[in-house]
């Protein structure tokens, strides 16, 4: 961690303020299930020693993003920029009705209560880093101890993981009493194929059916120039290997605002985009995008949404 403080300039912004329009007309009940919400930041500070400071990227220009690329449904993964309080995410899924839900950061000794009242504001895991620039992360054993204390309110571990540590975490991740999330295919690098070590393991730990998969993060997996090709050519076979394979339990998001992306800011029309390649079989879409994301967050029926 680098200390960042109160008044710690922020970042550039990490999205495009002109996507493209997809082309690909999503189905009724599309979910984004990976963005975050940041700030604004006068009313929602970032955290005392956080690793970085992103732009204000707050509830509104998620909206309007989701709008403009036909999604309806969506789950917010609270940001390690915002640390323990949820109120950002939260005042986020207030908003939407029921048709946005979140993942929490908490510690492992959170209280009860504390989960009981996520859980009332449309709260459905906790997600925990072992990823090198978030921080040191809470040792996985006392992970795994806290997800019987998640069973009690139907939630499930969300994993973001460096793709060299996929091995080293998995007996202790099939060993989880609650279903567990993997974000962004493991972080492989689509440079090293589809033989590489990490993805091995990756299709092995998704073999246990109480694993799911977030193909997302393709513009982190890239390592193709962009000016070489169409993008994220090389990133695309994973996440289509993976619906193939596992297709019952993956979802899709585009991790809207993109932070802490290296290289060049993603076209999120063409992100939705790159689903006809990714799940181009009939039904794979539909499972994809509208029943995986069901049956795994458990949205309620679609209805108004409140004034934001």
């Amino acid at each position: 961690m680098t200390g960042h403080t109160a008044d710690t300039p922020a970042v550039p912004p990490s999205w495009t303020a002109t996507p493209s329009k997809p082309k690909l007309k999503l189905p009724p009940g599309a979910c984004d299930a990976h963005v975050h919400v940041f700030g604004p930041r006068a009313r929602f500070p970032f955290a005392e020693g956080r690793s970085y400071t992103p732009s204000d990227a707050p509830k509104e220009t998620l909206f309007a993003r989701h709008a403009f690329l036909g999604i309806e449904r969506c789950v917010i993964v609270h940001t390690a920029a915002h640390g323990y309080d949820l109120a950002a995410t939260a005042e986020a899924l207030a908003a939407k009705g029921g048709a946005y839900l979140g993942v929490a950061l908490m510690p492992v000794t959170v209280s009860d209560a504390d989960l009981k009242r996520a859980d009332s504001a449309g709260f459905r895991g906790v997600r925990f880093h072992y990823m090198e620039h978030l921080g040191k992360g809470t040792p996985i054993d006392e992970v795994i101890k806290f997800g019987a204390r998640l069973a009690d309110v139907g939630w499930h571990l969300q994993i973001h993981m460096a793709a060299d540590r996929i091995g080293e975490l998995t007996p202790a991740l099939r060993s989880s009493p609650v279903p567990v999330g993997i974000d962004h295919m493991g972080r492989i690098d689509a440079s090293r194929g589809l033989e590489q070590e990490p993805f091995r393991n990756l299709l092995k730990l998704m073999e246990d059916r109480n694993v799911w998969m977030k193909v997302s993060g393709s513009d982190r997996a890239t390592r193709q120039d962009p000016r070489l090709g169409p993008p994220y050519a090389d990133a695309v076979p994973f996440a289509r290997k993976l619906v193939e394979e596992f297709g019952d339990r993956c979802v899709w998001g585009t991790d809207f605002p993109h932070p802490n992306l290296e290289g060049p800011i993603p076209d999120d029309g063409v992100l939705v985009d790159l689903l006809a390649q990714i799940a181009p079989k009939p039904g794979q879409l539909q499972a994809l995008l509208v029943d995986n994301p069901q049956r795994f967050y458990r949205f309620g029926k679609l209805g108004p949404a409140k004034e934001a």
